[in-house]
């Protein structure tokens, strides 16, 4: 037990504290606790092995109230609570925490943002396990100390060429972005050579880029696209299957798997 906590508090006393990184692992932790209890709740939930499992949060109107409500009030009072405090001690570091676990219900729900509607279980809703795994990467590049952004100031000329530099990094990042080339997209930001490759390439059927300048006016370009990301490609399976594990089966998929099992005279 000793040798345990040793290492927790060498851990954060040496590679937290002394690089000024603690906050950002505060955040991260509270991101990562908040969205794994809220997505294994939602599992449950549907899962007919546990049905003492507590349900949504209904109003006497019938009004499901959304856990990324929550997130976002919570992200609210540990916002203005961190600008309230001095950026030391306890209270700013549990603002930290606090602040990671509403970015954590809120980003559970992403595409009711992105679509305006519940798919939480459809299809549609995967992008919202698609923004949080970029979100955990682009935080744990964060606290690995990634800043491909520093401003080099010793001279105008060196300023202004960093300037320059990093805007047309961030227009490849989110010509990336368009392309539905996330991972691309997100490592490019610390390896640039990634992402002038993947902006280079030809863009994900499907895509922002795809609808606005392939279809119907390049239909060689939609069908190259088609074919290059086909869904019975290795890396889809595997981005399925990780998906799947993370979020849970689409609706439609998760009843076909329980068909089998149940009996026929359940109903």
């Amino acid at each position: 037990m000793s040798t345990t906590a040793s290492f927790i508090s060498n851990f954060w006393d040496d590679q937290l504290v002394d690089h000024g990184r603690q906050y950002h692992f505060l955040v991260l932790v509270g991101f990562l606790g908040a969205f794994g209890f809220i997505r294994l709740s939602t599992r449950l939930m549907r899962s007919p092995k546990v049905p003492w499992w507590p349900g949504s949060i209904v109003s006497d109107g019938g009004l499901h109230v959304h856990h990324l409500v929550f997130g976002i009030v919570t992200m609210m009072v540990a916002g203005v609570g961190s600008f309230a405090l001095s950026n030391v001690g306890f209270w700013y570091e549990a603002c930290a925490l606090a602040f990671g676990v509403g970015m954590g219900l809120t980003i559970d729900e992403f595409a009711l943002w992105l679509y305006l509607e519940d798919v939480y279980w459809a299809k549609e809703g995967r992008s919202s396990i698609d923004a949080t795994l970029i979100a955990v990467a682009a935080m744990g590049l964060i606290l690995l100390g990634a800043a491909p952004y520093d401003i080099e100031s010793d001279t105008p000329l060196d300023a202004v060429g960093t300037v320059v530099s990093v805007v047309i990094l961030g227009a490849l990042v989110l010509l990336c972005f368009a392309k539905r080339r996330f991972v691309h997209g997100l490592a490019g930001t610390v390896m640039p050579v990634l992402a002038i490759y993947a902006a280079s390439r030809i863009g994900k059927p499907g895509s922002m880029w795809a609808r606005r300048f392939y279809g119907k006016r390049r239909p060689y370009k939609q069908a190259k696209s088609e074919g290059r990301f086909r869904q019975d490609r290795r890396t889809e399976r595997f981005k399925k299957w990780v998906r799947d594990a993370v979020g849970g089966a689409p609706t439609q998929e998760y009843e076909d798997k329980l068909a089998p099992h149940q009996s026929p005279h359940s109903e």
